[in-house]
């Protein structure tokens, strides 16, 4: 089976060294070198649609820009590129939710994904005026998705919950084709709703194998729901001509960073409510070490960025071919997309997407994505 690959929008901004992110509280390192403006945020989905990603995901929070209006707004900066966008279903209407997928999806041709962020942080929650606990959050998205799943029915739905309750909800259309819905959560209380709900679990990237015990975990849960998922996993990349080079970016990368900045970041991370949050910070403990190799935490892969970034945490760092055997490793656990990213996110596209990307397909774990040509004075176009 062919593997899907999907890159980053930093909207929250960019640069040469890691942008710190905190779904609790704003950046409290540099301001990003490279502004999230929309001129910017184009050239990296044009690069990413050159590159022949699938889609890029556009992260959601109070720390960064609103990701629906941004992707609507690259809708016609794109051709083939579709959009995966996170957003939280405790902070908007079930039934707008499912109305702004269809819309989006007859905008742009059918090029939307939709990323199912529950919350794992009663901080940046309250921020949206939302009060639930964790496993309420939960609880509340399993009743958001039935709903939206409903609605998409294309007859009048009703339902009433714990949490929510619609009466004859509906839409103008229902989108065509259905959104794949992307979900991730490492709880107790998480794991159902996506065996009920994703098309597609993602988790942050964890080691191989502690990967396909939570595949294997998901897929239980799944089948006894009478269903099937995909599987992805979220990672930055650190590609290079040679390991030595690769590992090199990575040390610049921890070089940059202060004993203050860290001990504030893992001050702030270790308080979230995250199961996976704190499976992230379990792989470095905090702690920095004296080389970037230090934080290698299994054959190239690297926990530096998660000593300052919350949420996706590990780098695979190498050479070409050394990141593609770690793509089939994961691959061979059961993971067939991966959501890429990298500092800065316009550079490393290339050097994953003109490095890596053909090293994977001569495996034969890439399927054939049309060419994308650019017209002089036009947006580009998918090459008949």
């Amino acid at each position: 089976m062919s593997v899907k690959l999907h890159w980053f929008l930093p909207t929250t901004g960019d640069g040469r060294t890691i942008v710190e992110r905190f779904h609790a509280n704003k950046s409290q390192g540099p301001s990003a070198q490279r502004p999230a403006d929309l001129d910017y945020l184009a050239q990296v989905a044009r690069a990413a649609e050159r590159l022949g990603f699938e889609g890029v995901l556009t992260p959601t929070g109070t720390w960064c820009e609103d990701a629906w209006l941004t992707t609507a707004a690259l809708i016609r900066e794109t051709s083939r590129l579709k959009f995966l966008v996170a957003f939280r279903p405790g902070v908007i209407s079930p039934t707008l939710a499912a109305q702004m997928a269809g819309t989006f999806q007859r905008l742009s041709g059918g090029r939307v994904l939709l990323n199912i962020v529950t919350g794992g942080d009663a901080i940046e929650q309250r921020r949206f005026g939302d009060w639930h606990d964790h496993d309420a959050r939960y609880a509340r998205t399993d009743e958001f998705l039935s709903i939206v799943r409903g609605v998409w029915s294309g007859q009048p739905f009703d339902f009433a919950g714990d949490h929510l309750r619609v009466e004859g909800a509906t839409t103008l259309a229902a989108p065509d084709p259905l959104p794949p819905l992307y979900f991730g959560g490492s709880s107790a209380a998480a794991l159902p709703v996506a065996a009920r709900h994703a098309g597609v679990y993602l988790t942050w990237g964890e080691p191989p194998a502690q990967v396909a015990e939570k595949i294997a975990k998901v897929r239980e849960l799944a089948e006894q729901e009478g269903r099937t998922v995909r599987f992805g996993v979220r990672l930055h990349t650190i590609a290079r001509d040679t390991s030595a080079e690769a590992w090199a970016e990575a040390q610049k990368l921890l070089d940059a960073l202060s004993p203050e900045q860290i001990a504030k970041a893992q001050s702030q991370l270790a308080a979230s409510e995250s199961v996976g949050q704190q499976r992230m910070v379990a792989l470095h403990g905090g702690r920095a070490g004296t080389t970037a190799r230090d934080l290698e935490i299994h054959p190239h892969l690297w926990a530096g960025i998660g000593l300052v970034r919350g949420g996706a945490g590990t780098a695979l760092v190498g050479s070409y071919a050394e990141i593609a055997d770690l793509i089939e490793e994961y691959h061979e656990a059961g993971v067939s997309e991966f959501v890429l990213s990298g500092y800065p996110h316009l550079e490393e596209a290339y050097w994953f997407g003109e490095g890596v990307r053909p090293e994977l397909a001569r495996r034969g774990l890439l399927a054939e994505v049309p060419a994308v040509r650019a017209v002089p004075g036009e947006r580009a176009v998918a090459a008949q």
